[in-house]
């Protein structure tokens, strides 16, 4: 077949396109001009597997030109962050990517399925119970304008839907693992703060709850999607459900280092966010925490994945055995030590 991926950029799209590339697929990669290729192999590597469309999926035109023969899109192009001083990106990246995504996908007759690579965000907080694909957001208040984005997303394409455009919705919980340190490998970014010190407590007192993905099951989720996905239909690629509080704790246990001993108040954390807004508006470079970011963990976010394995054969690994191969990753790179 031939794929078309957005996203292969960042930190999921980039091991989705190495998985496709390697199940023997020629993807054909939108990226924009000014994009990090560092990541990607060279299209000469692969014999003519792979090429790269320049555009952007905020351009009709350019995602309608690089659809062109292809029998699929895979759909993993989003804006991943907590907080923007112009949330605007967010619509147009997030919401009007997606219809510029779909508008290509009706006017290329040769895309026979769409894979739109979502988030639990979308689907809304939890709070207090495990929830599966049959939730709808409450849309009562949002924690962050990217959830509140994900949500018109998800509307969008479940409308899609009703109309008959084959598209399959994928809903991925916190993704994590070896990668790309974007915004979409959150936890990482949190391991490297905790073990440095910088991060020297837990936040909060472990009463938020998220279902935590591997970005290597997440992948292989996507490409059951495509084969196995029916379309119209929402799978959640989830994982376990845990606390932050409960993910450092693990991360002690597997280090043999010691746990934090003291809980940072949320409202202090948020305090911090405020001031890391300020100095990111001076300095330009976007804060690991802010206070959408708190907002978030006021909440719990527990997901069930039950349907996905039972039509797509979806396995997560549990957090331990995805914890066990991130650290020492990161161990080996020097950005954290035990």
């Amino acid at each position: 077949m031939k794929i078309l991926l957005t996203g292969a950029t960042g930190f999921l799209g980039g091991k989705l396109f190495a998985a496709l590339l390697a199940d023997g697929h020629s993807v054909r990669a939108l990226v924009r001009p000014t994009s990090d290729l560092s990541s990607l192999p060279p299209p000469a590597a692969h014999g003519g597997a792979l090429d790269l469309a320049y555009g952007d999926v905020t351009d009709c035109r350019s995602v309608l030109d690089a659809a062109s023969g292809c029998h699929v899109i895979l759909h993993a192009a989003a804006l991943v962050e907590p907080w923007l001083p112009d949330p605007s990106k967010f619509i147009s990246v997030n919401v009007e990517g997606l219809k510029n995504v779909l508008q290509a996908a009706r006017e290329t007759k040769s895309v026979e399925k769409i894979v739109y690579t979502s988030s639990f965000f979308a689907l809304g907080p939890t709070d207090g119970r495990v929830a599966d694909e049959s939730q709808v957001h409450h849309e009562k208040f949002f924690c962050s304008e990217y959830e509140k984005s994900k949500l018109a997303a998800d509307h969008v394409a479940r409308q899609a839907a009703s109309e008959g455009l084959p598209i399959v919705m994928v809903y991925p919980g916190v993704i994590y693992g070896p990668g790309k340190l974007t915004a979409g490998n959150v936890l990482a970014q949190l391991l490297i703060e905790r073990f440095s010190g910088r991060l020297p407590g837990y936040m909060g007192y472990g009463s938020d709850k998220f279902s935590f993905s591997h970005v290597e099951d997440v992948v292989q989720g996507h490409i059951a999607a495509m084969h196995r996905g029916q379309p119209g239909e929402r799978y959640l690629l989830t994982g376990e459900n845990a606390s932050f509080m409960h993910v450092f704790d693990m991360a002690a246990i597997i280090t043999g280092t010691k746990r934090p001993s003291f809980h940072i108040p949320l409202w202090m954390v948020s305090m911090y966010g405020w001031v890391s807004v300020f100095f990111s508006r001076i300095t330009g470079k976007l804060p690991l925490v802010s206070p959408p970011t708190v907002q978030v963990m006021r909440h719990q976010w527990a997901y069930s994945c039950n349907k996905a394995k039972v039509e797509l054969d979806y396995e997560p690994r549990n957090l331990r055995e995805g914890l066990e191969e991130m650290l020492p990753w990161l161990n080996s790179l020097g950005l954290i030590n035990y």
